[in-house]
């Protein structure tokens, strides 16, 4: 059915109105210290996933949790969830260290994100 496949959910984004506070309750949650902590992101790693707290949503104006898929061609994924009908919301970008992105919506407006490391 498709040409490429997907390595799972392995990464989750949340938009926080207070970073601090988030930071908080996740680091709780977690039982772990963030591994990336700035102004802009606090991302945490545990058992395999990368739970990321972007405050105000971010340049991408996040609304709610998104999850990312990761893939090994994210061009091609891409291709192949447009074509069988979602819409992009934010084309693939570099956001550092060779990690593209990209996010679409589903019919129902549902935010699906997709990852490559390279």
């Amino acid at each position: 059915m498709t040409n490429s496949s997907t390595q799972g959910i392995k990464t989750v984004l949340h938009p926080v109105s207070d970073l601090a506070a988030a930071k908080a309750v996740y680091a709780a949650l977690l039982g772990v210290a963030p591994q990336t902590d700035s102004s802009y992101y606090v991302g945490f790693e545990a058992e395999g996933q990368q739970i990321g707290l972007v405050p105000g949503g971010g340049p991408q104006g996040m609304t709610s949790p998104v999850t990312y898929w990761h893939v090994p061609d994210i061009e091609a994924k891409l291709a192949e969830v447009t074509a069988a009908g979602a819409t992009v919301k934010e084309p693939v970008r570099d956001v550092g260290g060779g990690r593209l992105v990209a996010t679409v919506a589903d019919l129902d407006g549902n935010i699906l994100g997709l990852l490559q490391d390279e």
